[in-house]
This record gives structure tokens, sequence and C-alpha cells, in this order.
């Protein structure tokens, strides 16, 4: 249960203010939310199964230390990349709508955008850590589809954008401290 609710937690940080979100929000103001929510739940499930695929073999290769330092590192880079922001392209956001109907436009748009996102490589760290594949692929699938769920909520009622900066910022201050956090565990183990 652990396994689970700290992939749901850093993914559905993660998430918040990101570029996938923000397509969430603007596919939200043109389809069905229904329509929307299950095109990201279909291409988180794929992304993340693989992302923790990779997190567990990283976990069985690296000494713990290793994992810590990385861990730690890239919680700390995820907290700096969601200060900076992510910019949302016309082209990302619109390529797949002429070929497909609105479900799969919606499932390729987030596949394509997860892969080497941010949320892809907090699932990674989080199954190199935990060792736990399946909680870990449904903690951080149901953490992306809440924080996305979010932003169609917002999307179906306002129609346009969230003033996101504060978002970032909190979300930034959680992924700094948790990597310092990681980092001193990595350095001072327990006794």
């Amino acid at each position: 249960m652990t396994a689970f609710l700290i992939a749901l937690f850093f993914v559905f940080i993660a998430e918040m203010g990101d570029k996938t979100q923000l397509v969430a929000l603007a596919f939200a103001t043109r389809y069905r939310p229904t329509t929307v929510i299950l095109g990201v739940f279909l291409a988180t499930l794929v992304v993340h199964l693989f992302s923790v695929g990779i997190g567990e073999l990283l976990g069985i290769a690296l000494p713990l230390f290793w994992i810590k330092l990385l861990a730690g590192l890239a919680f700390i880079g995820f907290g700096i990349w969601t200060l900076i922001g992510d910019k949302l392209e016309d082209e990302e956001k619109t390529t797949q709508q002429r070929q497909f109907g609105p479900l799969m436009t919606v499932a390729v748009t987030f596949f394509l955008a997860e892969l080497g996102d941010k949320t892809m490589l907090a699932t990674i760290t989080i199954a190199s850590q935990q060792q736990t594949f399946i909680p870990v692929w449904i903690g951080s699938t149901v953490g992306m589809v809440i924080a996305d769920g979010l932003a169609v909520l917002v999307g179906m009622v306002l129609g346009k954008r969230l003033p996101e900066r504060i978002i970032q910022i909190g979300a930034a201050i959680i992924f700094i401290g948790s990597g310092i956090f990681t980092l001193v565990e990595a350095f001072l183990p327990a006794a």
C-alpha cells in the first residue's frame, strides 16, 4: 500500500501544471469529459507500464546508495523543471486530431507527450526505489488520471487555462524538498 500511495502522490504532484495537464484542459473544452479521461487513462496505463518496468530493472541493477542518490537528484531536477515549466505546443495539440477520432486523438497525444516527461521519469524513479511493480504502476496511473481529471473539470467549467504559477511553485517545493530528504537518506543511512 505504501508504494501505491507514494507513486500516486508524486505522480499527482508531478502532473500539476505539466503540459499534459494543460492538454487535458484544452481537450476538455472540445470533447466530452469521459472521452478525455478515458484517453488519458489508456495512454497512462501503457506509458507507466514501461516506466515501472524500467525502474524495476534499475532497482535490481544498482546498489541502494546509488538509487537514493539518483532519485534525490532526479526529484530536485523535477522541482526545477516544474518551476521552469513546459510549453504547450500547438503542433502537439492538433497533429493527431486530423487522423483519429476524439478518443484516439487524446490517447495518442498523451502517449507521445508523456514519453520522457517528468511524470514518466518520476514513475521510473519511484519504481527503482520501491521494487513493487503492480502498486507503483497502479498508483502512478491513478495519480495521473486524478490530476488530469481536475484539469478536465476546470476545462469543462471554465473553458480556459488555470493560472499555473502557484501550482508550479507548490509542486516544485514538494519535489525539491523530497529530493533533499532522499539525498540526506543516501548519505546518512539509518543505523
